[in-house]
């Protein structure tokens, strides 16, 4: 090709045959592409090459330079490194036909990977290798790139962004950019007609139990349903949400994200994409897609690279059979996101200070408690970071393991084969412990061998599911276990909420006077009211995407056992009268670790009262 194109160059007078000499000498020495080399040196312009290939080949010439702004979503078809490998660029697509610029259109290899890796036939034009190489730089700069577990990788770019699978057709997660990230609630606009146009599914009857596997899997591979999953796989990243959920309605079909502990719907798919949707989530998860009448769990993992940094991100998905279809709830696990200093979490600092002198000590069990999504795993993943050190033997049992640690052995439970809680705890005391972690305490079994643990020598950690720290004793003797047991055993017991917390760029002073009264009964004292307290209020802006809150904080309530307290326990005391005595011990309660968030301006009463009661 190269030599060819030198002796076209000259036939057509557009280069001498000295120069045609001195271009090849650098060539051999430099390498690099003739035509580049030739515009390098001067010999001729970049457009009269252009013009030269377009008319040998018979195919159009195109200027880059003139060229009209490519749309986004049409960039969005091919990643960055094809497109920088080929020296290719995506101009339009007109049904399934995309038209391509190349600096070689006789580049068959480049256009099979194209045509494989969109789907699309390719309509080729020819332009200048140092044009397209400006031109990927523009739409593609900065790109960020997603590889699922099966291989499909997804592309984002500032400039415009890319995305390809590499045998789903066109995936363009990077359409993920068209939406306003500022709105509440995302508008399906072009991506949504495309679905419309392309995508022709027949839902099948719910009450019908036979299930045609080749057509499901035949439509979850479709370019459009791909590109929707991984549109909302990636934005859910970039929104900081926790949690995705999938629901499917009567005449609706609903994508929500949980996003700083509240849920906001984001889009509305057309309904004729609820098998094909969920059939794809549960290829990439790994599940059996012809079953439809049973619960599946599962798990997706994304090797993400973002403004330059690798991470990894697992998704915890769960699909639940309902009246109307699959429901899927995806949770977001982001290591980065695991905040692993006790002092950043939203302790107060007296509570923090009993949390560090119980967790230090060789033997008891700590237990932290709250309803599901309060943090709990963050705080005794922190708690252990902090006792992980080389002369410490830590087990855990976990379901599921959301975070690896190095130099922590973790174990995952399967009830399915046997190994629960229980098991686990038993071969660990076999494995010579210093400190171990169980996930949940969820039965008497689990706790009764736990407590044994904690009373031979080792220091347990886990979680229970109540109200508050005082009712965690009662909990404990209602699965069964001896109040003596409990004393003996339990060295300190947190309950938290998780809270939003104002945007620290636009939150403003609340002008609108708050009644005496009110603030009593929301938990300040009367100190604290004439002393006078400043309110924020949340408003909005660029950082927080309109909201007014980013990120969360907690609320911890920290009940450390006094002898006072065992002696209570041990002559049946109420949850009621160990958290009256707790009070006049100096534990800080749920509400008012709240208000102590408000008076530091990091919250709002609204959400202390959403999560908190006196």
């Amino acid at each position: 090709m190269v030599s060819k194109l030198g002796e076209m160059l000259v036939k057509a007078q557009l280069i001498t045959d000295a120069q045609l000499d001195d271009v090849v000498k650098i060539q051999r020495r430099e390498g690099g592409k003739l035509g580049s080399i030739v515009v390098r040196q001067g010999y001729c312009s970049d457009q009269d090459i252009v013009s030269f290939l377009g008319m040998q080949y018979g195919v159009p010439a195109a200027d880059l330079e003139q060229w009209p702004p490519i749309d986004p979503g049409v960039i969005a078809l091919i990643p960055k490194d094809l497109a920088q490998r080929h020296k290719v660029l995506p101009l339009q697509r007109t049904g399934n036909v995309l038209t391509l610029a190349m600096s070689d259109p006789t580049d068959i290899f480049a256009m099979d990977d194209v045509r494989f890796h969109t789907g699309y036939n390719v309509d080729p034009v020819v332009s200048s290798e140092m044009g397209l190489a400006r031109a990927v730089e523009k739409y593609y700069g900065g790109a960020s790139s997603v590889r699922l577990a099966d291989g499909t990788i997804a592309r984002n770019a500032q400039g415009g962004g890319g995305g390809g699978s590499a045998a789903s057709g066109p995936t363009a997660a990077s359409l993920a950019n068209d939406f306003n990230s500022e709105d509440e609630q995302f508008e399906l606009s072009d991506l949504e007609q495309e679905l419309d146009a392309d995508a022709e599914y027949d839902s099948a009857d719910e009450d019908d139990d036979s299930v045609n596997v080749g057509s499901l899997k035949k439509g979850s591979e479709d370019a459009p349903v791909v590109k929707l999953v991984n549109m909302v796989l990636i934005d859910a990243i970039k929104r900081g949400a926790s949690d995705i959920h999938i629901e499917p309605y009567e005449k609706t079909y609903r994508i929500r994200f949980r996003i700083d502990g509240i849920l906001m719907e984001v889009m509305r798919p057309n309904l004729k994409l609820k098998d094909p949707l969920t059939s794809r989530v549960k290829i990439l998860a790994k599940l059996n897609i012809a079953e439809r009448r049973l619960p599946q769990d599962g798990r997706i993992k994304l090797r993400v690279n973002m403004q330059g940094k690798q991470k990894v991100i697992d998704y915890r998905v769960s699909i639940l059979p309902t009246l109307f279809g699959e429901k899927i709830v995806l949770r977001l696990l982001d290591s980065d996101k695991l905040m692993l200093d006790l002092t950043k979490l939203g302790f107060e600092q007296e509570s923090l200070d009993r949390w560090d002198r119980q967790i230090c000590k060789p033997y008891g069990m700590v237990l932290v408690t709250g309803p599901t999504g309060s943090g709990k795993t963050n705080t005794l993943y922190s708690s252990i970071a902090k006792l992980n050190t080389v002369d410490t033997n830590i087990l855990t049992a976990e379901d599921p393991v959301e975070f690896n640690f190095p130099g922590i052995n973790q174990v995952q439970m399967k009830e399915q084969i046997g190994l629960n809680f229980a098991a686990a705890l038993r071969s660990f005391l076999r494995q010579d412990p210093n400190i171990i972690l169980v996930g949940e305490i969820r039965d008497f079994e689990t706790a009764e061998i736990a407590i044994k643990a904690s009373l031979t020598g080792h220091l347990v950690l886990s979680t229970l599911h109540t109200n508050d720290a005082p009712s965690t004793i009662n909990r404990l003797m209602n699965m069964g276990v001896e109040p003596f047991l409990v004393a003996t055993s339990v060295n300190i017991i947190c309950a938290q909420r998780l809270v939003r917390r104002l945007c620290p760029n636009c939150k403003a002073v609340e002008t609108h006077h708050q009644p005496e009264e009110g603030l009593y009964l929301v938990g300040f004292t009367p100190e604290e009211v004439q002393r006078g307290i400043t309110f924020y209020k949340p408003v909005g802006c660029e950082a927080c995407n309109k909201r007014g809150y980013k990120g969360r904080v907690g609320l911890y309530e920290v009940l450390e056992m006094s002898e006072t307290l065992k002696d209570m326990i041990l002559t049946g005391a109420s949850a009621i009268e160990l958290r009256e005595q707790a009070q006049k011990e100096g534990m800080i309660t749920l509400r008012r670790s709240g208000c102590r968030k408000v008076l530091d301006g990091v919250t709002t009463i609204e959400e202390i009262i959403r999560e908190t009661v006196l």
